[in-house]
């Protein structure tokens, strides 16, 4: 008796072992539910949070691996759960695929030790399916029952399907929850092994019946779940099926155009190779190529290689009527229409699982980011293709641009068309400037081409004459419009050239009349200098074609170069005019005309104020997330200005890095020297206030800012907010490489003197700012060159010393670069608060010396002036917004 006594105790006490050692390394089905109902995501919380918010918590990897882990360990209970003599659970592998989720990471026997087992390859092999719950779709149905309107571009029979399919769900999910926590799901009273060895006599009785009740609850709740779970996913997928399509159709849209553009430029033949391709057509090829290859990486993911099939369809087709009309000598611009049509009618095979979609609506922001669909191709990309918000309802769908007096009108308040009106609507840096020179190179070579050979091709010619005598119409009296016409008859030039003479006297004459008509409009003080060009022209032309002895290229060449020289000065004369009638209406528009303007167009675009979240989603929730935190800021800049020095003389400084090293006195600020009266600041009124705050958020952003995320409201200034970005990262750069250099020059040579160590910040402070600001992509290598030639310079160190510096430069500047280290958080931060001093404080003396205490804590006030200018453009553009769109404003206030 005392043996078996002994027996049943040492089982116990082994049992209770392995017992506790589980709940310890794999976690019971308590301890996950309960810490998933700690991350208070549920039905009720989810409502009243701000749409931002509840993206970022449900983005965040504690969320979707505590979620991640509850879920794994309801499908293992699940399957244990299903009775031997019954069928399955219900397969649900077809549907699980669209959801792209990552494949199961095979999980380590005893708390990571792995077992070897090459003969159960077969059998191991299920371990890669797809998890039967998937946490993002989850965690999806909460972000649906919350905010509907902001998932769903509109809310058809489908998406009132899968809103009455998500509320179940959740509805059971967490009663599910409740199930476990309240039952405890006898994980907590019972000790798994005693439950086998307790018998009805025993005082554990009931405790134990209760246990059982538990179980059986628990295993039908969990039943209820999974059959609710099946009838949600099925129509989640449905819908994101559909929006996976109409972006597949986009991208294979923008694939279609970038190979029809590179075909027109590149003059591909039928099998494929180019002629002549010079380097300028190389580049255009070679980028093509490139983008292509993202294109179908995004179509692959969201179609697999059936949807990468529809492309190279759709590409062939695109191809092959392109030749077709080539080879019919049809028209250019009918060919390129008719192509484009076909494309964007979608007659490439994309209808494997084609529903009714009349509205062509694109897939929800929200989706995007929780299943990491990729995003539509930047606009740089796809030519004219429509790529809208995809957060605006099915009816503004099809945004419309703004117009170029609204570009021009916007620039006008903004203060950049003071000296120049080349640049009306567009704030466009190197790339585009060669993108364009490229372009207007590949056309004229395309006009000299078809002038040479046995059947030349005179119709850009006659074109190109007709563009010339047409913008003499608009530019001219009504009294000599009929002269134009009489002295650049296009009929009797057709005439002429058809004739096959190549007689350039006819031709010659037009653009002699075209070269006078243009000095008689241009203003009086250029019409010398213009006489003595156009003379010097005729005259090399002249001399030109007496060289060729009349030959066909002399022909060509002279067209060329007379034709070129005199678009050119028309269009210097259309610029000079347009500055001429913009410093006209410079006043009115500066006054309360340009306002009214803009804002009628934003009413004829977005509707009236009355309605603003119908389509001002974007702009909804910018100013909802901004609301949040707007005291906040508004608080910590006023008490900012409390811990400023009565004097403008130096405030102490904190430490640089953790050497403990300080930056020297004498690199102080000197802004407030020439300090006038600067913009205004921020007087605590409250739209003012918020604008200026939320503009602040959105530049200090890391990811780089795209069209489709900026508010309705600011997107006639995306492309400015995006340079104020790009200047906000620079400085946050610079300041990090000034730092990092001090710390390795004063840790390496200890005995630098103060004046070395100040020409070397110096140099590599003007270096810097002349790289970033002349090129607009420069690599960490680039920077890390320019630091290590500064540091070196200064003084005269052995190899030895010179390769430790390099080495310690590149270590520290690179992780000083994470955004996790310490030093980059502290950088960041002082950038931020200068910007916030002058964004909130004006750029007057006062916000300025609060800007230049921020930088002083990080050695970095030579950057004020830097920071104040690209604040500035912060400024006027949260304060012309106010009065452009302030009645929308205060209706979604």
């Amino acid at each position: 008796m005392c043996r078996l006594e002994f027996y049943c105790l040492f089982s116990l006490v082994w049992h209770f072992r392995c017992w506790r050692r589980f709940i310890t390394s794999r976690k019971t089905t308590v301890v996950l539910a309960r810490a998933f109902d700690m991350l208070k995501i549920n039905e009720e919380s989810v409502k009243p949070m701000p749409f931002e918010k509840l993206a970022l918590s449900i983005e965040s990897p504690t969320v979707l691996q505590t979620t991640r882990a509850f879920l794994d360990r309801l499908e293992s209970r699940f399957i244990l759960s299903q009775p031997s003599s019954s069928s399955s659970p219900e397969n649900i592998d077809h549907l699980l695929k669209h959801l792209g989720a990552p494949k199961r990471r095979i999980l380590s026997n005893s708390g990571g030790r792995t077992r070897v087992t090459p003969t159960k390859t077969a059998r191991n092999s299920d371990v890669s399916k797809l998890p039967r719950y998937s946490p993002r779709a989850i965690l999806c149905a909460y972000m649906i029952l919350g905010h509907p309107s902001v998932v769903f571009n509109e809310q058809g029979e489908r998406e009132k399907l899968l809103i009455e399919s998500a509320k179940s769900s959740v509805k059971e999910f967490e009663l599910l929850i409740k199930t476990i926590l309240d039952g405890l799901d006898g994980a907590c009273k019972l000790k798994q092994p005693m439950v086998d060895v307790i018998s009805p006599g025993s005082s554990n009785y009931h405790e134990s019946s209760a246990v059982v009740a538990d179980r059986k609850k628990f295993r039908s709740q969990l039943a209820s779940f999974d059959k609710a779970w099946c009838a949600y996913l099925y129509h989640f997928v449905v819908w994101k099926i559909k929006d996976a399509k109409s972006l597949e159709e986009d991208l294979v849209r923008a694939a279609c155009k970038l190979e029809l553009s590179m075909m027109q430029t590149c003059k591909l033949t039928a099998e494929g190779q180019p002629e002549n391709l010079n380097d300028n057509l190389k580049a255009i090829r070679k980028q093509v190529i490139v983008d292509q290859k993202l294109l179908k990486e995004k179509v692959r993911h969201l179609g697999g290689e059936a949807g990468i099939e529809r492309m190279e369809f759709a590409l062939s087709e695109i191809r092959s009527k392109f030749f077709e009309a080539k080879g019919n000598k049809s028209p250019l611009a009918t060919t390129i229409t008719n192509i484009a049509s076909t494309c964007s009618s979608g007659e490439y095979p994309i209808s494997d699982i084609k529903e009714n979609n009349t509205n062509n609506e694109r897939p929800s922001q929200a989706v995007q980011s929780l299943f990491r669909t990729p995003s539509p191709p930047s606009e740089s990309n796809t030519g004219d293709i429509s790529m809208s918000n995809p957060m605006t309802m099915s009816n503004t769908v099809a945004e419309r641009g703004p117009t170029e007096n609204e570009q021009m009108v916007n620039e006008i308040l903004h203060g950049f068309l003071a000296d120049s009106s080349d640049n009306i609507g567009t704030v466009e840096g190197g790339f585009q400037e060669k993108v364009r020179e490229t372009m207007e190179k590949a056309f004229w070579d395309m006009v000299v081409d078809s002038l040479r050979g046995d059947m030349p091709d005179y119709s850009y010619l006659v074109q190109l004459v007709k563009e010339v005598r047409d913008a003499l119409h608009e530019m001219a009296p009504k009294g000599w419009k009929e002269e134009i016409t009489n002295n650049i008859d296009l009929e009797i030039l057709s005439q002429v050239l058809e004739s096959g003479t190549q007689d350039i006297q006819y031709l010659g004459q037009i653009l002699q009349y075209s070269l006078d008509m243009l000095r008689k409009f241009s203003s009086p003080a250029k019409e010398d200098e213009m006489k003595r060009n156009h003379n010097k022209l005729l005259g090399e032309l002249i001399e030109h074609s007496k060289c060729n002895n009349r030959g066909p290229n002399s022909f060509v060449i002279a067209v060329i170069k007379g034709l070129r020289f005199t678009m050119e000065e028309l269009k210097a004369l259309k610029a000079e005019v347009s500055r001429a009638r913009i410093q006209l209406l410079e006043p009115i528009i500066k006054g309360s005309g340009g306002v009214e303007y803009l804002r009628k167009a934003f009413a004829d675009r977005y509707g009236s104020p009355s309605t603003p979240s119908v389509a001002l989603h974007s702009t909804a929730l910018w100013i909802s997330t901004s609301k949040d935190i707007v005291e906040v800021e508004w608080n910590e800049h006023v008490n900012s200005f409390s811990v400023l020095p009565a004097t403008d003389h130096a405030q102490p400084l904190v430490a640089t890095l953790r050497s403990g090293h300080r930056v020297p006195v004498q690199q102080q600020s000197t802004v407030f020297a020439t300090d006038g009266m600067g913009l205004p600041e921020c007087t605590g009124e409250k739209l003012d206030k918020l604008l200026r705050i939320g503009l602040l958020q959105l530049i200090s952003g890391i990811e780089g800012m795209q069209r489709q995320s900026v508010p309705e409201t600011f997107k006639l200034n995306w492309l400015r907010l995006r340079s104020v970005q790009s200047q906000f990262q620079q400085v946050i750069v610079i300041a990090t490489s000034l730092l990092v250099q001090r710390q390795v020059l004063m840790s390496v040579g200890s005995n630098i003197i103060p004046t070395e160590l100040e020409n070397a910040t110096l140099e590599l402070f003007n270096t810097l700012t002349e790289l970033l600001d002349n090129f607009s992509d420069v690599s960490t290598d680039k920077i890390m060159e320019v630091m290590v030639r500064s540091s070196t310079s200064t003084s005269s160190s052995s190899n030895e010393i010179t390769e430790n510096m390099k080495q310690m430069l590149a270590r520290i500047f690179l992780k000083s670069l994470q955004t996790d280290d310490t030093v980059f958080k502290k950088v960041s931060r002082s950038v931020y608060c200068a910007f916030r001093a002058i964004t909130l404080g004006g750029s007057g003396a006062k916000g300025k010396k609060l800007a230049d205490a921020s930088l002083s804590r990080i050695g970095a006030t030579k950057l004020t002036n830097r920071v104040v200018k690209a604040a500035e453009v912060l400024i006027r553009a949260a304060t012309i917004s106010e009065q452009v769109h302030g009645p929308w404003y205060d209706h979604l206030l």
